[in-house]
């Protein structure tokens, strides 16, 4: 391809897409064919199911396939978490036994970090992982793992040295989850749904082969695959051409509604944003002052917090790798949803507590109310974001830290 732009690499995925499309085919076969093509992750490098394209590229290649009646990538964590950390940090023979697997969604996975005692502070984390020969004995717990109930896999970090500084003593391991070792279960929600789990591991069993990077570089690989979640902005929606059938189709239609049962509840706890306005007008509050100054200072920062998560966009597409530009996002995310919060209690009142009534609008106000805290949770509290700004983009002296210097092992606790 002589002259890169959107409009070739469309013209080039068509190509091939109406050249090879079959929908008789089942979901992993389809995907086989998709990631043999190099369509599927054009970015990567043509050794790894790429075709060294701009990063851009991805999303032309996917939107492309979906608008014209096929179906492209997986959805979840496998593709946009696991996958590319064990492109930038596996090892060839790590890349080899589970990259493909991963891109065609044969292997489902899920994210192993946080801990009833290290949330924030995941570098505080006490899961274990002890050497026994060819293999790493793993204990501990982990905690709100989406998606684990159901996950093939597990990209996981645990303390391999409890000598070292408590940053210096992690290491990342890819986890089978189907062992008998590895116990998981669903946590009910405050709003009732169950998107999240626990896991408890005893004894179990990771091979020294499904390391990703070198023993100690537990931290740097997990920045890694948290800069790939804070700057990953999947659409919730898929492109399936009206009337569309066949196999493929069927089991991607399955995969999708699977996928969104996870993320049903996360429209309101982003605030929801798009409601105000009815809201105000249902409930005859659009001209009351206080309720239209809510509305104008919520509406006018979601609009800004949208071109800054733009400039990152286009960052990325540029090439460019995830940076701090996330945290700017997540930050923004947060403060959206707690001021939609604050915006829909001013409109509904006390009518904001009914979880259930005649008026199906106050259910989701209920449910946005008790959903919105989680956004200033989720993928690294905003305090941790605040961090990473000060020390990463304003140069600001790092946070002061009683244990900075000793062993984890003398770290209070």
């Amino acid at each position: 391809m002589s002259v890169v732009t959107e409009e070739r690499v469309e013209a080039e995925v068509l190509e091939w897409f109406h050249a090879e499309w079959d929908a008789t085919l089942s979901l992993v076969d389809w995907r086989d064919r998709l990631v043999g093509s190099g369509w599927a992750v054009p970015s990567w490098s043509s050794r790894w199911f790429g075709r060294d394209l701009p990063v851009w590229a991805d999303r032309v290649a996917h939107t492309t396939i979906r608008k014209a009646g096929g179906v492209a990538v997986p959805l979840g964590g496998g593709f946009a978490l696991a996958a590319p950390t064990m492109y930038d940090h596996g090892s060839e023979e790590l890349k080899e036994r589970f990259l493909r697997r991963t891109l065609t969604g044969e292997l489902l996975w899920c994210q192993l970090f946080s801990e009833p005692g290290a949330g924030s502070d995941l570098a505080g984390l006490k899961a274990t992982a002890v050497r026994d020969g060819d293999d790493w004995i793993v204990n501990g717990q982990k905690l709100w793992n989406t998606s684990a109930h159901h996950a093939d896999m597990g990209i996981l970090v645990a303390r391999t040295d409890w000598e070292a500084q408590k940053h210096a003593g992690l290491s990342y391991f890819l986890i089978d989850m189907h062992q008998d070792a590895v116990e998981v279960r669903q946590i009910e929600q405050m709003n009732y749904y169950n998107s999240f789990n626990e896991v408890f591991m005893t004894d179990a069993v990771v091979p020294h082969e499904n390391m990703v990077g070198g023993l100690g570089d537990g931290w740097k690989v997990a920045r890694s695959t948290l800069a790939h979640e804070r700057s990953f902005g999947s659409s919730r929606s898929v492109f399936i051409a009206e009337g569309a059938s066949g196999r493929c189709i069927e089991e991607a239609r399955g995969e999708y509604d699977e996928w969104k049962k996870t993320y049903v509840w996360y429209p309101q706890r982003q605030g929801r944003v798009d409601l105000l306005v009815e809201r105000a007008r249902l409930a005859g509050k659009l001209d009351d002052p206080l309720v239209r100054q809510a509305i104008a200072r919520t509406l006018s920062f979601h609009r800004a917090a949208e071109l800054t998560a733009g400039r990152a966009k286009a960052a990325r597409e540029l090439g460019r790798p995830p940076g701090s530009e996330g945290s700017i996002g997540k930050l923004a995310l947060s403060e959206v949803a707690r001021r939609c919060n604050a915006a829909h209690s001013t409109i509904a009142g006390a009518d904001a507590m009914l979880r259930h009534s005649d008026d199906t609008g106050h259910a989701t106000v209920a449910e946005i109310l008790v959903s919105t805290p989680a956004q200033s949770i989720a993928g690294g509290t905003d305090e941790i974001q605040r961090n990473i700004l000060g020390e990463n983009m304003l140069g600001l002296p790092k946070e002061p830290a009683a244990d900075r210097g000793m062993p984890f092992r003398e770290v209070g606790r």
